[in-house]
């Protein structure tokens, strides 16, 4: 993509279901990408990755996916239940798509719809090889947490949170 080339135009996020095409294969394409980030550790332990990690389609309350014009799916975020809280799972932004306000339009879409399912605040975790992630979450309010289950156990684990109200 050259710089010019779609970086005009306008973020739409929309919420679909969980098993819409566009955020299957949105998923699909980070769980390779972060399996390439990840592939050393994954490959020398069998059991790096804790329970809990999965997501069940039954415990997510919003699934968005950002599109740029009407029809480039380009990003993805979801909210599930974890206790009382609502926690961000699956943000991913396409990387042609980087640096040009996806993320930003995603979390936005997360918190409105967790201040509506009457959320106080959001929490995600993030890995220590997802810089530019942290970056983004802390440019955009979130602040660290203590590790939360079931990611205490997974190496270069970080948690954030974003208070709603």
């Amino acid at each position: 993509m050259t710089a010019s080339a779609d970086r005009t135009d306008v973020i739409v996020v929309r919420s679909v279901g969980w098993d819409d095409a566009a955020a299957v294969a949105l998923r699909d394409a980070m769980e390779e990408e972060m399996s390439a980030r990840y592939a050393d550790r994954l490959a020398s332990k069998p059991d790096y990755l804790p329970r809990g990690m999965n997501v069940e389609s039954d415990s997510v309350a919003y699934t968005g996916v950002a599109y740029a014009g009407p029809d480039l799916p380009v990003g993805h975020i979801a909210l599930r239940r974890l206790g009382v809280d609502l926690e961000i799972k699956r943000m991913y932004v396409a990387p042609s798509h980087r640096g040009a306000g996806v993320a930003r339009a995603l979390l936005a879409a997360a918190e409105d719809a967790a201040r509506a399912l009457g959320a106080v605040r959001v929490i995600l975790q993030t890995g220590d090889r997802q810089p530019d992630a942290v970056r983004v979450y802390e440019r955009e309010g979130y602040a660290p947490i203590p590790l939360f289950a079931p990611y205490e156990r997974l190496e270069g684990s970080h948690c954030f949170e974003k208070p709603l109200v």
